[in-house]
């Protein structure tokens, strides 16, 4: 997704991918950039992967892990299961965004622009299908 008019202000509340997850380099990458002002941005970021059988598919990713990087590669915020961290459980749960499973992940944070990457992986080296959510909630 790119702003092709930048004189424009504008603004993307969501973005996401779904894809199959595997191990090492074959992880689910979804990259982001907050930008526009010098403004921190409240953002979401899930990674589900059991509820997905609620839509039909099979071959899930029983239990999705979530890291969010940093343009240098630093690891800011990581996440197993959603409800392990109560402030950010309490966050998304309060923007209606709690996850359907326990054993989905979820980060609720604040940045400041620039270049991120949020990264799925597989728990003990798991591997299935697994949708990414990165949401803008300003």
């Amino acid at each position: 997704m790119y702003d092709d008019n930048q004189a424009v202000d504008s603004d993307l509340a969501n973005i996401s991918t779904r894809g199959f997850v595997r191990t090492g380099d074959e992880v689910m990458i979804g990259g982001f950039t907050l930008g526009g002002n010098s403004n921190a941005t409240r953002i979401a970021v899930r990674a589900l992967g059991p509820s997905l059988t609620n839509s039909g598919l099979s071959n899930v990713l029983a239990d999705p892990t979530l890291a969010l990087h940093n343009a240098n590669g630093t690891v800011l915020i990581s996440n197993d299961n959603w409800q392990d961290d109560p402030v950010s459980a309490a966050q998304l749960t309060a923007n209606g965004l709690a996850l359907p499973n326990s054993k989905e992940s979820g980060i609720f944070t604040t940045l400041a622009p620039g270049p991120f990457t949020a990264i799925v992986a597989g728990k003990n080296a798991g591997i299935g299908i697994a949708l990414v959510e990165i949401y803008d909630l300003k």
